[in-house]
């Protein structure tokens, strides 16, 4: 007989489920949000998580209410999962974003979140914590949702208000995610960030399938001339498909 228990297969297995839960919402998880999501009870969610930064896998953020991924993952997980932007793809990019005067951002899709791969250097990107956990209030995160089948599962009630114009309302938000789908474009106007505005078509790969998004930003003002840029995005998410993926 062993001397001592070793940590039951059950154990190990959850702990991988939450590393995947906070890879997925990004950093500021928190203990509640992995609980929940996970359909675990807190005692052994807080008694994992706290092996897990022990480890090194996890690190808890610095107002100590959340938690990132560690050293020990951070750099294997970004090498595994984030498209290589290559130099045939960054000067595609550069030369449509020297052609507008707005943000030119490339995102790539996770299974329930959005990160960004190439943010534009002369027009920073405000709320990049929101859009990677907030879905259903950007351009690029309703493409997410459009893509899904099951999205209900990843927006759940109640939906967090980022903004007075964020979509919290399930019906609305079906209805854009419907319209989505049909015109492949998406559109934020002052939902992610007040005063900003987005629009986003879909980036695919070889197979059709959707893995990223060409996301041009601007003041809210400005939405209907975004707007009319979505035909030059589509050209160049159509170039940029096979380079990234």
């Amino acid at each position: 007989m062993a001397i001592g228990r070793g940590e039951r297969p059950d154990a190990v297995a959850r702990s991988l489920q939450i590393i995947e839960v906070v890879a997925d919402m990004g950093i500021g998880t928190t203990a509640k949000e992995i609980a929940e999501r996970l359909g675990v009870p807190p005692a052994t969610t807080y008694r994992l998580l706290n092996s897990l930064v022990a480890e090194e896998y996890l690190v808890r953020t610095a107002d100590l209410r959340g938690f990132a991924l560690g050293a020990r993952l951070a750099s294997m997980v970004e090498a595994a999962t984030t498209p290589v932007v290559n130099a045939q793809a960054a000067e595609l990019i550069e030369d449509f974003r020297a052609s507008v005067r707005f943000g030119v951002h490339i995102v790539y899709l996770r299974p329930t979140s959005v990160r960004l791969l190439d943010a534009d250097p002369d027009h920073p990107f405000y709320g990049e914590r929101e859009l990677m956990r907030c879905p259903h209030a950007s351009s690029a995160g309703k493409l997410l949702l459009a893509s899904m089948s099951r999205w209900r599962e990843i927006v759940r009630p109640p939906l967090p208000a980022l903004t007075a114009y964020t979509v919290v309302d399930l019906a609305t938000l079906a209805a854009e995610i419907d319209e989505v789908r049909r015109t492949d474009l998406a559109c934020d106007v002052g939902e992610l960030v007040a005063e900003q505005a987005s629009v986003a078509v879909p980036v695919f790969d070889v197979t059709g399938r959707v893995r990223g998004a060409v996301m041009v930003t601007g003041v809210a003002s400005r939405i209907e001339v975004l707007t009319e840029l979505a035909p030059r995005c589509r050209t160049l998410a159509a170039g940029l498909g096979p380079l990234l993926y």
